[in-house]
Parts: C-alpha cells; structure tokens; sequence
C-alpha cells in the first residue's frame, strides 16, 4: 500500500499588522520618517530593497484605524463596502527599513513625501503622533513578490532612476548592494534639500535632478539629463525605474532604444500618475483597466 504524505499548508505571504506611531523625524524638505512598532510586527518579514506594502490609514476624524475584516477571503468586499466617510484609505508604500532594536522589540520605518493637505496620505503623516495606530498589509515571509528588485544573475552593473516617491525604495535597494557593484542612479526630487544620499558599499554615482518643471515638462528634463550621461561599463546590466507613470516609460524607451539594454533586465513601477489621484487610479483597477505597473494592493 502506497502512503501519500499530506500537502503542506499554503504559506501565506501576507497578513494584516497594527503598527503603532512610535516617532516622526523630518528629513529635508518633503520627507518625514515615521517609525512604527507593535506586538505584531514580530512576524513582519521584509525582503528588503523595494518592499512594498498597504497601509490603512484613518479619516481625518478617526483616531485610529479599524477596519470590518482582517479575513483573507473577506477584508477587501467587507473594506469596498464602508460608508466612503469611514472607509479607511489604502495607500501603497515601500518599507524604509525595518530592525530590531536592542529591547527586542521590531520597528519598521516608512518615509512620506509631504504636499500639504492635497493627498489623504501626506495630510495623515503630517498629523501623525506617537500611539496613532494603522492597520497594514504586509509580508509575513521575506521571499514574495512584493519586492519587485530583483537583479538576474550575471548582471554586472545597475541602472536606477527614481523621483520623490521611490527615493526610499532606491535608498533601501543602494543600502543592500554589494560592496564595489558599479551604480550609476539619477534621482529627481523637488527641493535641493530633498538630495538624500544614503550610505552604500557599493561603487555609487548619483546624480540629482532638482525639477524645474512641476508638470509635462518634468519628463524632458529628465531625458535630457540622462541622453548626456556616461554608463559603467557592464555588458549585462540591470536597470531598476520607478516614479511617475509617464515619466518612467519614457525612461524606460531611453534605456531600450537608445541605450540598448535587454528589455528583460528593465523593472519599470508606476507609484503615481500626473493628473490621476489615487482613487482615481485605484478605481481603474478594479475595474480592470488599470495598467500593470500602476500601484497595486500587495495582497
């Protein structure tokens, strides 16, 4: 008689978290750090370099974030179907970093780009104080598809173009890099105290585009930087794009067509499009119509 050993369970890559305000500290212009911990983030497991995540974050007349359902099989209708004025509002961003402190307890950094009150997130942030609690989606293994770097093998040198809003993500990658790997990285931020640099053992040539043009014309300015700039030298290099929607395919066509680098070593993710809220673009998803490197949940 043949014995069939039983399938192991499905490992469930992400789960809800309550993470909790622990401290805020501003960096440059636009950036705010804010830490978070809580009991749960024990089982948090980033992958590090672009790990994403879904934060839930309160109205403006909520303390704390609480949502209907925290099942895998019924948060999202139970979510959708909240009053829109006690909806929590869902945004996706990467983790900065995330540690354990000599306490034994887990923190989890996460940078917000703040524009005043014109988006639910950046007016949150700016408001966020220690003890506020969100709920998250996030990774509960460290190997998942939310960590979108991922170099193949023989690549011997990086490409990254970022702005405001993966300068984190870009920060978190640089800081994970092997010693010496040739990078060559142009980031574009809105201030000049918006440059960033993060420490990185690998061999860095960052070059920062201060934006002159908050609109169409930001596109040009970044190909014009780049069509002037010199790469390593690497016969297989990867090229790792993330920012403004427009602004990254057109990146993306450069680094293709004019700089003929394999198609298949080019990640390209859209965390935002000029002209589009967020809603607006989250709506498209669920819809269908949404393009593939829009943002997304990362369940």
């Amino acid at each position: 008689m043949t014995v069939t050993a039983p399938a192991p369970a499905a490992v469930a890559h992400f789960r809800f978290f309550t993470m909790e305000v622990l401290r805020t500290r501003r960096l440059g212009r636009s950036f705010l750090r804010v830490t978070f911990g809580g009991a749960s983030l024990a089982d948090f497991r980033s992958g590090g370099y672009d790990q994403s995540l879904s934060l839930f974050l309160p109205q403006p007349h909520q303390e704390h974030t609480t949502l209907p359902s925290t099942d895998e099989d019924t948060w999202f209708g139970a979510w959708r179907a909240m009053p829109d004025e006690e909806r929590p509002v869902m945004r996706s961003y990467t983790v900065r970093e995330q540690r354990r402190t000599p306490r034994g307890v887990d923190e989890v950094d996460i940078d917000f780009v703040l524009h005043g009150d014109s988006s639910p997130a950046s007016s949150w942030a700016g408001r966020a104080v220690s003890g506020r609690r969100i709920m998250a989606i996030g990774p509960a293994v460290a190997e998942n598809k939310s960590v979108r770097f991922q170099p193949p093998a023989g690549t011997d040198a990086i490409l990254m173009y970022a702005d405001e809003t993966a300068l984190p993500a870009a920060s978190a990658i640089l800081e994970r890099l092997p010693a010496g790997t040739p990078v060559k990285a142009w980031f574009e931020v809105p201030h000049e105290d918006d440059r960033l640099a993060p420490a990185s053992p690998a061999d860095v040539d960052i070059t920062w585009i201060v934006r002159a043009d908050q609109g169409p014309g930001r596109t040009d300015q970044v190909l014009e930087v780049l069509r002037a700039a010199e790469l390593p030298d690497a016969r297989a290099p990867y090229a790792w794009i993330a920012g403004e929607s427009g602004t990254i395919r057109a990146v993306r066509r450069h680094v293709v067509q004019e700089r003929s680098v394999d198609r298949r070593a080019v990640r390209f993710t859209g965390y935002w499009r000029l002209g589009r809220s967020e809603e607006q673009l989250l709506a498209e998803a669920y819809a269908g119509r949404a393009p593939s490197e829009d943002p997304d949940s990362a369940l």
